[in-house]
């Protein structure tokens, strides 16, 4: 537990931030007048979605997905 006065905030707020994200903090007291009025700590991280495989299992690929691209080629030549 680190205690911290406004004015050390004020000029090191970047180590800080660093000192909780290392873990060599797990919270800081800020002060004022010796007395603390606020803490830092990390946020918990959220667990992120992925945006890939969303649909997962909803979809089939068709087999003749693949066939499709070449019927497309043979449409439109180089034109693509």
């Amino acid at each position: 537990m680190t205690q911290v006065n406004m004015l050390e905030v004020k000029e090191d707020l970047s180590n800080m931030v660093h000192m909780l994200e290392t873990k060599q903090e797990e919270v800081i007291y800020l002060t004022r007048n010796g007395i603390a009025v606020a803490q830092m700590t990390l946020l918990p991280k959220k667990a992120t979605r992925k945006r890939i495989g969303v649909a997962e299992g909803k979809f089939k690929v068709p087999d003749e997905f693949d066939l499709w691209d070449k019927e497309i080629e043979e449409t439109f030549g180089d034109k693509i």
